[in-house]
């Protein structure tokens, strides 16, 4: 890898990509809400919504692709491109919008592109990120651009929902597409040093090579492979819990009111960013023989999870229970995150420059794919369970456990 006075540039830059983040990512969650639910309304399908936004996110296995692409081309230059993509398309179908030349297909369309674009988009904001800042300050700025997309993700629902129904889907379909705008003129100004890489042939057989050349280096790198199946393991396991097992807990096993259940989602989501932001703190005390530590802190605190949603708890009060259950999950949704994050950065740092767009997107495609099947498993399970919700939760424990133990042992070696 090139010296660190040759490729860091100043903190201005790093808060420039940082801002431009923040428009365009609630740019694109505000518009994606606002679409689907816009589907929901005209169609009043609950299956056609859900379809549709599950296709939404298919796009993100072309990751490995984007990765490629931010490898080899100016990283500054493809943020610019694609944030001007994402808004010349949106300023397309304003105008269709505006003359009620709409239809669910169209709505589709548009939200597959913009999600395209966003698959691409991810790699080169972190494989841009060891470029900008000193290795020392890594942990630290992965927490914020990490709390920054944490951040849009409970910000877009809540703003969505109250813009959606007092300005309706026309202006926020135009606030998005300048948000889009805004962010690739912030981005002009940022430097991200360049080096430029021969090709041997056409481009496109180019790009093929360099995307061989990445899962061979990730799948041969010993490191970058243990933590690619740990990332996959954990979205497998513990990212379902929350977004299916959460839910299930909240409405159905403990009948939450709906003001509760939101408060309830809105702390484990809000303690994803205290996570992200808190990383620069505990990254001093942590290395990755010592992984196994938190795997077994979030076996544990899976414990009382379950025993909150156990019939005998239960008739104590439905207080007791809540709060109970919420303290765990927001402890867990932090410990995971600071893991995440810590093993994203030492994989960022021992990843040379050429092969680290790639890389980092092969790590994030393989985790996110592992949680929608995780969530059809426990989807599958607390139907079987219904009655005793606490058995699967504790198996889970039982489960990060085993993964504690296995990760002691291949981890044993790595400082």
């Amino acid at each position: 890898m090139e010296s660190s006075a040759s490729i860091k540039s100043s903190a201005k830059d790093f808060n420039l990509m940082v801002i431009g983040q923040i428009v365009s990512l609630l740019g694109s969650t505000l518009l994606r809400f606002a679409l689907s639910l816009y589907v929901l309304d005209i169609t009043g399908r609950a299956d056609i919504y859900a379809t549709l936004y599950a296709i939404s996110s298919v796009p993100l296995l072309l990751s490995p692709l984007g990765g490629a692409i931010a490898d080899r081309f100016n990283r500054r230059n493809l943020m610019v491109i694609y944030d001007m993509l994402s808004s010349i398309i949106i300023f397309g179908f304003l105008l269709l919008l505006s003359i009620d030349n709409t239809s669910v297909i169209l709505i589709g369309i548009v939200m597959i592109l913009l999600a395209i674009i966003s698959a691409m988009y991810s790699p080169v904001v972190m494989a841009s990120i060891p470029l900008l800042v000193a290795e020392k300050r890594l942990e630290q700025a992965n927490g914020i651009v990490n709390g920054v997309q944490a951040l849009s993700s409970v910000a877009a629902p809540v703003l969505g929902g109250v813009l959606y129904s007092m300005v309706g889907l026309k202006t926020l379909v135009f606030m998005s597409c300048i948000a889009f705008f805004l962010s690739a003129i912030l981005e002009m100004f940022i430097k991200i040093p360049f080096t430029k890489r021969n090709k041997d042939t056409h481009i496109v057989p180019t790009i093929i090579k360099d995307m061989k050349v990445g899962f061979t280096f990730a799948i041969r790198a010993p490191y970058i492979l243990k933590s690619m199946i740990l990332a996959a393991i954990l979205n497998l396991i513990l990212t379902p819990l929350f977004v299916v097992g959460g839910p299930i807990i909240l409405r159905v096993t403990m009948q939450s009111s709906d003001t509760l259940y939101g408060i309830g989602m809105g702390l484990i989501e809000f303690a994803t960013i205290l996570g992200a932001l808190s990383i620069g703190f505990f990254a001093k005390k942590m290395k990755m023989n010592t992984i196994y530590q938190w795997l077994l802190i979030i076996a544990l605190l899976i414990i009382p999870m379950a025993v909150s949603v156990m019939p005998l708890v239960l008739r104590f009060g439905y207080y007791s229970s809540f709060i109970l259950f919420i303290l765990c999950a927001i402890l867990i949704a932090i410990v995971m995150t600071i893991i995440s994050i810590f093993v994203i950065t030492v994989v960022q740092k021992k990843t040379p420059d050429e092969n680290l767009g790639k890389v980092m997107a092969i790590i994030t495609a393989i985790a996110q794919c592992m949680a929608p099947i995780g969530q059809v498993i426990y989807g599958f399970i607390f139907e079987t369970f219904s009655i005793k919700v606490y058995l699967p939760i504790l198996f889970v424990s039982f489960i990060m456990i085993v993964i504690a133990i296995v990760t002691r042992r291949i981890l044993r070696k790595e400082g």
